[in-house]
């Protein structure tokens, strides 16, 4: 039993030791918020949204958590191409659903980093998120435009809540992750 007991605790720490992808460093970590869209009155002014971007080596995890939204709601997640309307290129993440205080988290394993984009005539950097309601008609319970948008998995969704507008356009906050933005510039995205 004890030799049994002894070869599991070693084989999971040379696990653990064998996968240094599982553990990020500090600097491959990447913090921001996202800022409330413009015009968006329906919500509380202390709603608010943060990100936390780590580094698992070959991925990475996108941690999201929203805080005053409307309660029960479903809101979708989008990786956006810029910071503000007309959004680009955009694809849907995933989505994120608020309890009944209107908070909710959510996960992602992807490529959120500078390796973020896709390949047109080009490579397109995709640098940015968006926090759409998931339902127009949730919006208008909320008090906010019923307007559909196609930002949602079944390309009915509501406005727009929360977006990385607080970023330049070509310096989207995912395209910072193991380095620093103020002195590593992006190329800007062009329009």
């Amino acid at each position: 039993m004890k030799k049994t007991l002894w070869a599991a605790v070693l084989a999971t720490v040379a696990m653990l030791v064998s996968s240094p992808q599982a553990f990020a460093a500090e600097r491959d970590t990447n913090s921001f918020d996202l800022a409330l869209a413009p015009g968006v009155t329906c919500l509380p002014a202390t709603a608010r949204a943060s990100v936390t971007v780590s580094d698992l080596g070959p991925v990475q995890k996108l941690h999201l958590e929203v805080f005053g939204l409307t309660p029960n709601n479903e809101f979708t997640v989008f990786v956006t191409q810029h910071s503000s309307r007309p959004f680009g290129f955009s694809w849907y993440q995933g989505d994120v659903d608020t309890d009944s205080k209107g908070n909710g988290v959510a996960d992602y394993t992807g490529i959120f980093s500078d390796e973020t984009f896709l390949l047109a005539d080009q490579p397109v950097a995709m640098g940015h998120l968006g926090i759409w309601f998931g339902d127009p008609n949730d919006a208008a319970r909320a008090g906010c435009p019923d307007i559909k948008t196609p930002f949602d998995g079944d390309h009915e969704g509501g406005i727009l809540v929360f977006s990385t507008s607080n970023f330049p356009d070509g310096q989207g906050p995912l395209l910072h992750l193991g380095r620093e933005a103020s002195t590593t510039p992006v190329a800007p995205v062009t329009r």
